[in-house]
């Protein structure tokens, strides 16, 4: 009932204001959620030189709750003239239902994002080579159909809307699950070399990006994916929940261990790979 009256303010003040829902979007990221997205935010650009002069950046849409909310940083960047950079919005389909379709583009129009959507037949093929296991492949898949249309359009850079949990669950897998200490990084050249890859709301929380969401009246999309959530990504679901576990009795656990990314000390590892040269911690 609470989020249905969320939406029904939104309406009527889009109705007696004559504004879209997009201007409010963009108004709430600069008072609402100032310190907890925005300014999070610009501290990412600015710590990992995320953008420079006379980028092109492509911005990757999934429709979901993350990739919506990144347009709308964007969209409010561009509008710091010291910023001499271009943005364009790009999406995949890569076989969608028809439904999802039609509600992703309701979505962009909402929110005034002019987005382009391609078409592929990436689950096709996924689900075609390995029925049982698609997942690896169509990942494989998605990035190689991506990397191309964002070259295609003469872009240096592709924007990816992974955030703060995101970062720190993606350590915890690989600890757990592929013995390596390893995480997402804000800025990194793509498979092919020819792109870098930039995570600019790194900083921001998951928790923020709910809120923004809902307080909006924005509907995202969810990924669409043919193959049960809880098949696709088990071991992330594993570790979320285990996470919210921790919080209860420590609700910093999340921070420490995004931190101690950051705080690595080789003098103290049993070994390390740097490049593709192997070396002993000492």
């Amino acid at each position: 009932m609470k989020e249905k009256k969320v939406y029904e303010d939104i309406d009527e003040r889009i109705k007696e204001e004559g504004i879209s829902r997009g201007k409010i979007a963009t108004e709430s990221i600069r008072t609402t959620y100032r310190k907890k997205i925005w300014s999070k935010f610009i501290k990412a650009i600015k710590d990992f030189e995320l953008i420079e002069d006379g980028d092109r950046i492509a911005v990757g849409v999934s429709g979901g709750k993350d990739s919506l909310l990144m347009c709308k940083l964007f969209q409010e960047l561009k509008k710091d003239r010291t910023k001499n950079f271009e943005v364009v919005f790009i999406s995949m389909n890569p076989g969608f239902e028809a439904m999802d379709v039609d509600q992703f583009k309701h979505n962009l129009t909402e929110l005034d994002i002019p987005c382009e959507i391609f078409d592929s037949n990436v689950w096709e093929v996924a689900f075609e080579q390995d029925p049982e296991n698609p997942c690896f492949l169509c990942a494989k898949m998605r990035r190689g159909v991506l990397y191309k249309k964002v070259e295609e359009l003469g872009c240096n850079k592709l924007a990816l809307g992974h955030h703060f949990d995101d970062a720190v669950e993606t350590a915890l897998i690989n600890m757990f699950y592929a013995g390596t200490v390893k995480t997402m990084i804000p800025k990194v050249k793509s498979t092919s070399g020819k792109l870098g890859l930039i995570r600019p709301m790194i900083y921001i929380k998951e928790i923020d990006i709910i809120n923004y969401t809902h307080k909006n009246g924005i509907s995202p999309m969810t990924c669409g994916c043919p193959i049960e959530s809880g098949k696709t990504d088990s071991k992330r679901k594993e570790i979320k929940n285990l996470l919210a576990d921790m919080e209860q009795k420590n609700p910093n656990i999340k921070q420490s261990i995004f931190n101690s990314m950051k705080n690595i000390n080789l003098d103290y590892v049993i070994g390390y790979t740097r490049g593709n040269k192997k070396d002993r911690g000492v």
